[in-house]
């Protein structure tokens, strides 16, 4: 996955970058590390950017978010 190809178009603060990395690793953990395939992991990235672009910068939301459209429930929801 090419990281210009997925912020096209997209500007993001510094807060927001750090929240979204976050997102990202939240949702890779709850994965379990299970040989996930590129492609699941770039949808879960690109998922993350498009809930980050409407204003959304909680990580255990952005997580969420990118994880039920895989169908999948995350730990985060869960606390």
């Amino acid at each position: 996955m090419a990281d210009g190809l997925l912020f096209q178009d997209a500007a993001f603060d510094s807060d927001t970058t750090r929240a979204m990395g976050d997102a990202f690793e939240l949702a890779c953990r709850s994965l379990h590390d299970s040989g996930q395939p590129d492609l699941v992991r770039e949808i879960i990235a690109k998922r993350i950017v498009e809930v980050a672009k409407t204003g959304e910068h909680d990580p255990e939301r952005l997580c969420e978010c990118a994880l039920v459209l895989l169908g999948i429930s995350s730990a985060a929801s869960h606390r």
